[in-house]
C-alpha cells in the first residue's frame, strides 16, 4: 500500500510521506489501515521497536484532523514528549498545529484547544480533566505510546484512570495503543473495545544470542567470532567489533556507578576508532556539557564524551541528557553505557545492544533480582536503525554455560510477561478515587465502582471482591481526613478537597502538609489517621495516642521527669513551652529547614536514601534542630518510621543547602547525587511548596508568608537576601549574588545604580541591557559603558564557581 493511496488525511501528507522515502507502508502499517486506523476505529498496535508504529500514530491523528477533530499523543516522559512534538511538527506545513504540555498541574492548558495535536505525560492529561479544561470534550482520537507501562506501579494507574476517563468523557473517541512489548495484546485490545495488529515484522533482521567464550551465539543457530582478550572483559570486545564495522553501541548495566564505570573503560576503545574531524567536534561537545553544570558528574561526563563514549541515567540533568542522545543519534559518541531508563521510549537505536547486567538489585527481593523478561526486550528492541544499520544485534553476556542456557531460556526464547494493573492498590486509588469523585465522575460508592469497571483491573479480575475492599478503605480515609464528605448514599469533595485533587496531590501528601502547617500554628488538630508515608491506620479510633507514633525528645524528657517523681520541674516546663506555644501561635515564623523537611517526608517526594554512616550524622542534626521541625518525631524503636524522619532530614537538609547558595559540585559530593537528581528534588520541593502555600491559605492558617518565602528560595537557589533581585527576569543565584556584593540589594537599587557597576557585576554589555529592560529602567543602554573594576572584583570570593542551575 502506498502513501499516496491513503484516504482521508490532510492533502499532500501522503507525497511528503514518499518524498521522506516512504515507498510503501510497511506490513504493520497496513495491517492497521486495514483495522480502520484512518477511519477513526479504535486499535492496538503491538509491533516491534522501528517497525513504523509513530506512523501508525500520526495516520490515526492526521485522519481525526482531517474530520474536525482533535487529537492527543500521550508519552510516558517528558523528554519523549519533545521529541515527538518536533516530529510532528513537519506537519504544520499542511496546517496542523501541535503543542506540548509536561509541567504544570494547576493549570487547565486551555490555549492547548486551539491546536490540532496535543502532546501531553499521563499524569499532565490526568490533571487536565481535573482542572477541567474543556477542550478535553471534544478530543476525537486518544493515543497511548508505550501502552505496556500500564504495568509500572508507581505511572501505571495513572495512565490506566486517564484512558478509562477519556472514554467515558467521549463515548466515540478513537484510542489507538502503540507498545513493542506487550505479553497479553489480544487482553489489551479487549479492555479498549480495539482491533488487534500483532506482528513481529521488522523492516531490518534484529539477531538475539548470547556471548559467551570467544563467540556470539545466535537464537538462529549461527555463531560470531568475537575474540575476548586474556582479560576476559567481553563488553570491550563487542564494542570494539562494532565500531570495526561502523557501528555504534548501546551497553545496558543496572546501576548509575556501572554505567560511569563502564563508559570510562569504554572511552579507551572508542577512541581509537575516531578520526581528527571527529576528536574536534567531541572536544566541543564536551566543552558544552561541562557548561551545564559544575559538578563531578558534568565533568565525569565531558572526559567520556571526548573519547566517544557517554554514560546515561537519570543523575544526569536534561541538558546532559539531550547532548549524549543528540550527539548519539548522528553517531558522533560510538558508545552509551546506561541504565534501564534509556529503553523506555526515548528514540536511540544502535547497531548493537549489549546487555551486560541482566539482575538487578531488588531490596523487597532481598538481593539480586532477575530482570523482567518484558524489560529486557525493551532493550534488545533499540538494536538496529532503519536506513543506517544492515541490521541489528542484541547481545547478553555468560560466563559459563549454565548462564548462557539460562539467558536463551528466559531471554532469547522466553516470551514477554502479560501487562497486569496496578489499580488496586490503596496508594494508587488514593488520588484517583478523590479525583474521580472531585471531577463529578462518580458520586456514590456504586458509581465509583461501575468507573472502575472500565479499568484493566476489571478486565482481568474474576471478581471485584478486592477492589470494593481497597475503595472502602480508602473511602474512609478520605472521609477521616476531611477531603469527602458523605451523607447517606451520596459522597462529594469538600473544598479543601477540590485543591488537592486540583493540585495533582496525593491525599496522603495534603494531609501530612495540613497537618504540619496546623502544628506550625499551634492547632492540635484532629488525630492522625496516617502514617508519615504509610496507608490508613484502621486501628485509630481504637487508640488515638497510638496511632500519632510520634514523640518528641522533649517529651520523652518530660516523661522521664515525671517518672522520676520531678513533677514540680515537669510543670515548670510545661509552662514555658505554653506561654512559648502562646507566643508563637498566630505568627508565621517557620524555619525553611522545617518546610523542606515537611514536603521531603510526603509520599509526592522521593527521598535520599539513608545510606550505611548516615544514620549517626543525621541523629546529630536531627537532635540540634529538631525544634524546626513540623510534627512530632517518630519513636527511635520504630525503625522504619524512624529511618524515613532521617531521610527527609537529609532531603531537606539538601533543598536548604541548595537555597543558601552553596555550589552546585559540593552539594553533589556532599549528598552523591548528580545534577538531575538535584534538579528533581528543587522542582518537587517547589510544587509541594507551591501546594502547602494554596492549603495553608484555603485554611486560613497564618504560614503563608514563610511557605512563599521557602519556596521563592528553593526555586531560585538562594538566601533570603537575593530575593528581590531574583525576582528580575535574567537574574539568577550568581548575577544576584554578584550584584548584592557590588552594593544593588534589591529591583530600586538596580534601577537606579551606576551603569558601570551593573556592568561590571553582570559581566556582559547585552546581558546588563536586558536585565535593566527586564527591571523597568528608562534607558538600559550599555553603549559606551565601561565596566567599573571594583563591581567586577565583588563578590568574586563569594559566589565563585557557583552552579548553573537556575543561572538564567
Amino acid at each position: 500500500m502506498k502513501p499516496t493511496e491513503l484516504t482521508g488525511l490532510p492533502a499532500g501528507v501522503g507525497e511528503h510521506l514518499e518524498g521522506e522515502g516512504v515507498e510503501a507502508l510497511y506490513p504493520p502499517q497496513a495491517e492497521a489501515v486495514e483495522a480502520g486506523v484512518t477511519d477513526g476505529e479504535n486499535v492496538v498496535a503491538a509491533v516491534p521497536t522501528a517497525s513504523g508504529k509513530t506512523l501508525i500514530a500520526e495516520l490515526a491523528m492526521l485522519s481525526a484532523v482531517e474530520r474536525g477533530g482533535t487529537a492527543l499523543y500521550i508519552v510516558p516522559l517528558r523528554a519523549l514528549a519533545s521529541e515527538k512534538k518536533t516530529e510532528f511538527e513537519r506537519w504544520e506545513e499542511y496546517g496542523v498545529t501541535v503543542g506540548v504540555s509536561t509541567g504544570n498541574y494547576e493549570s487547565d492548558g486551555e490555549w492547548l484547544g486551539s491546536r490540532d495535536i496535543v502532546v501531553a505525560t499521563s499524569e499532565k492529561v490526568d490533571s487536565l480533566v481535573r482542572n477541567g479544561a474543556s477542550w478535553i470534550d471534544d478530543l476525537s482520537c486518544v493515543v497511548s505510546d508505550e501502552v505496556h507501562l500500564v504495568d509500572d506501579r508507581n505511572r501505571g494507574p495513572t495512565l490506566e484512570v486517564t484512558l478509562a476517563k477519556l472514554r467515558r468523557l467521549n463515548h466515540d473517541l478513537q484510542t489507538v495503543a502503540l507498545s513493542a512489548t506487550v505479553g497479553n495484546a489480544p487482553e489489551i485490545a479487549d479492555w479498549l473495545d480495539a482491533e488487534l495488529v500483532d506482528s513481529d515484522w521488522r523492516p531490518i533482521d534484529l539477531k538475539t544470542g548470547v556471548h559467551f567464550g570467544n563467540a556470539i551465539n545466535f537464537a538462529d543457530g549461527s555463531q560470531r567470532e568475537v575474540s575476548v582478550d586474556s582479560g576476559g572483559k567481553q563488553t570491550p570486545a563487542l564494542v570494539d567489533d562494532t565500531l570495526d564495522e561502523g557501528g555504534s553501541s548501546l551497553v545496558f548495566v543496572n546501576s548509575r556507578r556501572n554505567a560511569e564505570s563502564a563508559a570510562s573503560r569504554l572511552g579507551g576503545v572508542t577512541s581509537e576508532h575516531l578520526t581528527d574531524e571527529e576528536r574536534g567536534e567531541l572536544r566541543e561537545l564536551a566543552t558544552a556539557i561541562r557548561d551545564v553544570s559544575d559538578t563531578a558528574t558534568s565533568d565525569d561526563l565531558a572526559e567520556c564524551v571526548a573519547k566517544g563514549a557517554a554514560f546515561h541515567h537519570a543523575g544526569l540533568s536534561s541538558e546532559h541528557r539531550d547532548l549524549v542522545e543528540g550527539a548519539f543519534r548522528d553517531r558522533l559518541i560510538k558508545v552509551i553505557a546506561a541504565t534501564p531508563t534509556l529503553a523506555a521510549g526515548v528514540n536511540t537505536p544502535s547497531r548493537r545492544v549489549i546487555v551486560r547486567d541482566w539482575r538487578r538489585y531488588d531490596p523487597e527481593f532481598g538481593g539480586m533480582k532477575p530482570l523482567d523478561t518484558l524489560e529486557v526486550h525493551q532493550m534488545m528492541g533499540r538494536a538496529g536503525r532503519p536506513g543506517l544499520d544492515p541490521y541489528g544485534e542484541a547481545v547478553l553476556l555468560a560466563s559459563n554455560n549454565d548462564t548462557k542456557e539460562e539467558l536463551f531460556e528466559r531471554y532469547v526464547n522466553g516470551e514477554p510477561e502479560p501487562v497486569r494493573s496496578k489499580l488496586a492498590a490503596e496508594p494508587a486509588l488514593r488520588t484517583h478515587l478523590l479525583a474521580t469523585v472531585a471531577s463529578g465522575f462518580a458520586n456514590t460508592r456504586e458509581d465509583l465502582l461501575e468507573f472502575l469497571d472500565n479499568t484493566l483491573y476489571a478486565v482481568q479480575s474474576a471478581g471485584n471482591a478486592q477492589l470494593e475492599t481497597v475503595t472502602d478503605t480508602v473511602l474512609d480515609y478520605l472521609e477521616a481526613n476531611e477531603f469527602v464528605e458523605r451523607e447517606g448514599d451520596t459522597i462529594t469533595a469538600t473544598e479543601i478537597g477540590h485543591t488537592v485533587s486540583r493540585l495533582y496531590l496525593d491525599p496522603m501528601s495534603a494531609a501530612e502538609i495540613i497537618d504540619g502547617l496546623r502544628d506550625a500554628a499551634g492547632e492540635t488538630g484532629r488525630d492522625r489517621q496516617y502514617g508519615s508515608r504509610g496507608g490508613l491506620d484502621r486501628d485509630a479510633d481504637a487508640d488515638a495516642d497510638e496511632s500519632a507514633g510520634f514523640t518528641t525528645a522533649n517529651d520523652l524528657l518530660d516523661e522521664g521527669a515525671l517518672e522520676n517523681g520531678d513533677g514540680e520541674e515537669k510543670d515548670e516546663q510545661s509552662a514555658e513551652a505554653e506561654e512559648a506555644d502562646a507566643d508563637a501561635d498566630g505568627t508565621d515564623d517557620v524555619s525553611a529547614l522545617g518546610l523542606y523537611h515537611l514536603v521531603s517526608r510526603t509520599p509526592d517526594m522521593y527521598q535520599l536514601y539513608l545510606k550505611s554512616g548516615d544514620r549517626d550524622e543525621y541523629e546529630e542534626v536531627l537532635f540540634e534542630r529538631e525544634t524546626e521541625l513540623l510534627g512530632r518525631t517518630p519513636l527511635e524503636y520504630d525503625d522504619v518510621a524512624f529511618e524515613e524522619w532521617l531521610s527527609a532530614l537529609k532531603t531537606a537538609r539538601m533543598l536548604e543547602d541548595w537555597a543558601s547558595e552553596v555550589d552546585e559540585d559540593r552539594i553533589a559530593e556532599r549528598y552523591e547525587v548528580g545534577p538531575g537528581d538535584i534538579r528533581g528534588k528543587v522542582d518537587t520541593a517547589e510544587w509541594l511548596l507551591n501546594a502547602a502555600e494554596r492549603l495553608a491559605g484555603e485554611l486560613d492558617l497564618p504560614n503563608v508568608v514563610s511557605v512563599r518565602e521557602a519556596k521563592k528560595r528553593v526555586e531560585d537557589g538562594v538566601r533570603e537576601e537575593l530575593l528581590d533581585l531574583t525576582s528580575v527576569r535574567g537574574v539568577g543565584r550568581k548575577r544576584a549574588r554578584r550584584l548584592f556584593e557590588a552594593g544593588i540589594e534589591s529591583r530600586a537599587d538596580l534601577r537606579e545604580a551606576d551603569k558601570p557597576v551593573v556592568l561590571g557585576a553582570l559581566r556582559g554589555q547585552k546581558t546588563a541591557e536586558t536585565v535593566l529592560e527586564n527591571v523597568g529602567r528608562e534607558d538600559p543602554s550599555m553603549e559606551g559603558v565601561v565596566a567599573d573594576s571594583d563591581a567586577k572584583r565583588a563578590g568574586r570570593e563569594e559566589a565563585g564557581g557557583q552552579a548553573s542551575l537556575g543561572d538564567f
